[in-house]
C-alpha cells in the first residue's frame, strides 16, 4: 500500500515496527498461521490501522461500509463516519474523572495517549465462536513511558506522572463478518476505567482547574478512589 493510493491521515502509511516488536516480546499466545485466532487477530489489527489512519470510509478494506456499525458496552451503534470524526480513543472511552472525549478531538486524543504510551500492542487471547459471528477475548498492553496529560469531565487538566510500568487491559469483542470476512459490526466490551486505574495507580493525578475569575489557577491532587 502506497501513500498515493490511499488517503492516509498524515500523508503516508503508518509505521508499526516498534509496536510489532513490543508485540513479539510481550505476547502470551502463539497462534498457528492461518488458524482462526490468527485470522481474527490480523483482521482486527488491520481494522485499527484503517480506522486510525485512512480518512475515507470507502477505502477501509476490512469493513463492509454499507452496513458497518461500532458500539461500546451495549451502547448505541455508530457508523464508520462517526469514528472517522471523533477517533478510535474517543469512540472507546466515555467521559470520566481523567478524560473527556468531548474536549479532545481526533488529533489531540491520539496525541495524548501516543505521547504517554508510544507503543500499545494488541493480541487475541481466546476465540469462542467462528464466522459469521466471531466472539473473542483480547489483550492490549504498553509501557507508560511519559506523563499522561488530558482533560476530564469537568474541563480540568489532568496530569499523571509517568511510572514506567505496564498498562495491561483485557476485554471481549463480538464481530459480525460477511462471506468476504469484512466486518459488518463490532461490539466491544471492557472496563474503560481500568486503563486509568493503572495509569494513576499511585493516586498521584494532579488536577489543574481553568483560570478563575480572579485570575488564580487552582491545582489539587486527586486521590483515585479506584486505586489500590
Amino acid at each position: 500500500m502506497t501513500a498515493g493510493r490511499f488517503p492516509w491521515r498524515y500523508g503516508r502509511a503508518p509505521d508499526y515496527s516498534k509496536t510489532r516488536k513490543v508485540y513479539e516480546e510481550g505476547k502470551t499466545r502463539n497462534h498457528e498461521p492461518r488458524s482462526l485466532p490468527d485470522l481474527v487477530e490480523n483482521l482486527v489489527k488491520n481494522w485499527e490501522i484503517e480506522a486510525s489512519f485512512k480518512t475515507k470510509l470507502e477505502e477501509w478494506r476490512t469493513v463492509d461500509g454499507s452496513c458497518y456499525r461500532f458500539s461500546l458496552n451495549g451502547g448505541p451503534a455508530q457508523d464508520g463516519n462517526h469514528m472517522l470524526r471523533v477517533g478510535t480513543y474517543n469512540a472507546l472511552i466515555p467521559s470520566n474523572q481523567y478524560y473527556d472525549p468531548e474536549r479532545l478531538d481526533f488529533a489531540t486524543s491520539h496525541k495524548a495517549f501516543k505521547r504517554m504510551m508510544p507503543t500499545f500492542a494488541w493480541e487475541v487471547l481466546e476465540v469462542y465462536s467462528g464466522p459469521p459471528t466471531v466472539t473473542f477475548k483480547w489483550r492490549h498492553w504498553g509501557q507508560m513511558a511519559n506523563d499522561y496529560v488530558g482533560m476530564n469531565d469537568k474541563g480540568d487538566k489532568v496530569t499523571v506522572k509517568a511510572h514506567g510500568g505496564m498498562i495491561d487491559i483485557q476485554g471481549m469483542l463480538i464481530a459480525r463478518v460477511n462471506d468476504k470476512l469484512q466486518i459488518e459490526s463490532i461490539e466491544v466490551w471492557f472496563d474503560p476505567l481500568e486503563m486509568f486505574r493503572q495509569i494513576a495507580k499511585h493516586s498521584d493525578a494532579v488536577i489543574t482547574s481553568p483560570m478563575a475569575e480572579g485570575g488564580e489557577q487552582g491545582e489539587s491532587e486527586m486521590r483515585c478512589p479506584m486505586a489500590h
